[in-house]
């Protein structure tokens, strides 16, 4: 089975290892990479993306997305530098200038081109703030009954977040376009820290990975040695593979254990950014979860497996 995907990224460390997978495999055809803030400003994502594509020979265009989240009173968030470095790829040296440029479409109207020329086909796998997915949604409704599906990396669903006790980092940083994206009428594969957490990559690993990929699979090495610093400081065994699990959920999903549910975010106060699931089956009075799609939620996950198929993707 193929899947069409476009990458909505903010690169980001863990995002590189995500595109160079979609790109290595076999039955993934990479119509687009689309940017948003998150990571990093959008203007450092949108060339970190095109760095990617300029060193590992992608046909994908890259078009530039959301610079803030859809609230226009938002405080302006600290980028998360101590994790990602001051570039977003972890400090790695990135030439200013490149060889490639920017699709001239914004990345929600890239999107919605892309989904109306291939009605059926296109995968949306999302791995930063919602915020391209819900203004292609606003201005263009009717690609929620054209997309194949969507799958994001996002949420903490039956665990603490990672920005605040209630919320992870992606539903935080625009906590209305993740409210908008889980109650479209679209089914949604939602890989959170219930699942990404327990994926971890040492450097045994990423040197692995660098031997089986190789210039390639090195890159994601170098810039990746930072990141692994910030999540062992953290308790960890090594690097969090967030954003490769959600796109390993596209291609391998038997290696995730999944609950169906209706997802409601909270948009305001203490609990911003929390996803609140209302489980299939569970009866509750009215509430603002009725009616709404029933979505897939991983809640369990094969990490040994998810850790090979990632370095036998990369060594195609």
């Amino acid at each position: 089975m193929m899947h069409n995907v476009i990458f909505d990224t903010d690169p980001g460390v863990d995002d590189a290892l995500a595109l160079l997978y979609l790109h290595k495999h076999p039955q993934v055809n990479l119509l687009a990479v689309t940017t948003v803030f998150g990571n990093a400003a959008v203007e450092s994502t949108t060339h970190n993306a095109l760095f990617l594509k300029q060193a590992w020979g992608l046909d994908a265009p890259v078009a530039r997305g959301a610079a803030g989240p859809l609230q226009p009173d938002a405080q302006p968030e600290a980028w998360p530098v101590h994790i990602h470095g001051d570039n977003g790829l972890g400090n790695h040296p990135v030439p200013a200038q490149l060889d490639v440029a920017a699709d001239p479409r914004s990345a929600h109207q890239l999107i919605i081109d892309l989904v109306r020329a291939q009605p059926g086909q296109v995968t949306l796998v999302a791995v930063g703030r919602m915020t391209n997915l819900a203004l292609a949604l606003r201005e263009a409704p009717d690609i929620a009954s054209l997309v194949r599906g969507v799958v994001i990396m996002g949420g903490a669903f039956h665990v603490n977040g990672n920005i605040t006790p209630a919320a992870e980092a992606n539903i935080w940083g625009d906590a209305e376009a993740a409210d908008i994206v889980f109650t479209a009428s679209w089914p949604v594969i939602a890989i959170g820290l219930d699942v990404t957490t327990q994926v971890e990559m040492d450097r045994h690993g990423l040197d692995a990975l660098a031997h089986a990929g190789g210039a390639d699979a090195d890159l994601v090495r170098a810039l990746s040695q930072d990141y692994v610093d910030f999540y062992l400081q953290a308790g960890h065994k090594g690097m969090v593979v967030h954003d490769c699990c959600a796109c390993i959920a596209l291609t391998r999903p038997e290696l995730f254990e999944f609950e169906h549910a209706s997802v409601r975010v909270a948009t305001d106060g203490v609990a911003r950014g929390m996803t609140i699931p209302k489980p299939a089956g569970m009866a509750f009075g009215p509430s603002v979860w009725d009616g709404q799609a029933m979505q897939s939620i991983a809640i369990g996950v094969d990490a040994s497996a998810v850790l090979a198929d990632i370095e036998k993707t990369l060594s195609l």
